[in-house]
């Protein structure tokens, strides 16, 4: 038990010596190039993993969080990291849960590698970075809570008047960040899986085919490639559909780069593709937890189902930012900041992603939305055009709405069962 303890302990000391220590010049320099960088720090940690916490029967000692630069990761946004995640992901699996640490690095964790198509259960999944069936509770933390909001609107060059900066391609990474730059096929139905950065394989259990019982993510973000000719992702963020159980908090899931350039003329474009940021469990699910959650430039921003709490949703440049298929159980979400997106909370009109569409019983406290109809900047495809879009009247509760400034109007279509009110109005 005392060799365990100090084996996680000189871990935790080095890993923080050589993460942090980005200036310093000691023992940590393994390349010899005079200054530590993060492929020091990942191989200081594997030697160490490799000499100091392998069992006689030469698995990796199981006890305690561990560091992604165990299994080989080097975030230093060159070499792909998808083949060492994925092997920090399955030793988790194997036994039994814990948790995967992600320092901070300037350049982020590269996910170059195509997505597989099949899982080990030998059913579908679509995704760079694979959650394994199993009962398993994985949990994947980065090193501090996501900075959210991106530029939602391309700013011309004489915006600098007004203090602003002129909106072009190239973005910092200023989270601990997961960036795929991997094209997926063109999903063109919307009934049909999409191809994902993240997700675990269909199963049997349930409505919604749960392969996998718990899932958590903290303080990460995850990027998706937007192909600069098409100006739109083919790729979705995290599809956790096939997942019982999810807990989401401090994280955001986005382009990989701004939403257009105004000195090359490019600016996001309408998506054939169904793509979303971050799908929830199907249906007859359990605990749905989101808190402090943001994305950005997908089809779909959120999509919903029941057993839903959630605070802090941001969502930006969606053709729809918040889709419910369903919602049995009640489903509540205590606050949404929605800018620019061409629908803000709708519901399915068929079998989105093969979820069967039914009654959503859902309370929202507040919304706060930008709808940029009065604002001529692009991209267009992100102006307000339905607040509610409900056309088969299955939403049921309430939402309380606020527009700080702009056209002043909150379009509805559909919706007859549920209540809507503007913030200052009278009752």
């Amino acid at each position: 038990m005392e060799r365990k303890f100090f084996i996680q302990l000189v871990i935790v000391l080095l890993s923080h010596a050589c993460v942090y220590a980005q200036n310093a010049t000691n023992n940590c320099d393994v390349n010899g190039d005079g200054k530590i960088d993060y492929a020091d720090a990942a191989t200081v940690l594997a030697s160490v993993n490799n000499k100091l916490t392998t069992s006689t029967s030469g698995n990796v000692c199981a006890s305690g969080p561990l560091n992604v630069f165990m299994f080989g990761a080097k975030g230093d946004g060159v070499t792909d990291d998808t083949e060492a995640i994925q092997r920090g992901i399955d030793f988790l699996a194997s036994r039994g849960g814990g948790k995967l640490f992600f320092p901070y690095t300037p350049n982020g964790y590269l996910l170059a590698s195509p997505a597989k198509e099949y899982a080990s259960n030998g059913r579908i999944v679509r995704a760079q970075l694979v959650i394994p069936p199993g009962s398993s509770n994985i949990y994947l933390e980065g090193e501090m809570p996501c900075k959210l909001l991106y530029s939602y609107q391309v700013r011309l060059p004489e915006s600098v008047k007004d203090n602003y900066t002129p909106t072009t391609f190239g973005m910092p990474i200023t989270n601990t960040c997961l960036h795929s730059t991997w094209d997926a096929p063109e999903v063109t139905d919307s009934e049909e899986r999409p191809w994902a950065v993240i997700a675990a394989p269909e199963g049997d259990d349930c409505a919604g085919r749960f392969s996998h019982t718990m899932f958590s993510m903290r303080n990460l973000e995850i990027r998706v490639h937007l192909n600069k000719d098409k100006m739109y992702p083919t790729t979705s963020g995290a599809f956790l559909k096939n997942i019982s159980r999810i807990n989401i908090q401090d994280c955001q899931f986005c382009l990989d780069d701004n939403v257009g350039d105004t000195n090359l003329g490019k600016y996001l474009l309408e998506n054939p593709c169904h793509t979303v940021g971050l799908h929830t469990s199907g249906d007859q699910n359990d605990n749905q937890v989101l808190n402090n959650v943001a994305v950005q430039g997908f089809r779909y921003g959120f999509v919903l189902g029941e057993h839903v709490v959630a605070d802090y949703l941001y969502v930006h440049n969606c053709e729809e930012a918040i889709v419910f298929h369903d919602a049995t159980h009640l489903s509540v979400i205590n606050h949404i900041v929605a800018q620019h997106n061409k629908v803000i909370l709708s519901t399915s009109r068929n079998r989105l992603f093969g979820n069967k569409p039914a009654r959503v019983n859902v309370m929202i406290s507040s919304l706060n939305f930008e709808g940029g109809q009065t604002v001529p900047l692009p991209p267009k495809v992100s102006k307000l055009v339905y607040g509610i879009y409900d056309p088969d009247n299955r939403l049921h509760g309430s939402i309380v709405w606020h527009e700080p400034w702009g056209a002043g109007v909150f379009p509805i279509e559909g919706a007859s069962h549920f209540k809507v009110k503007k913030f200052d109005s009278p009752d």
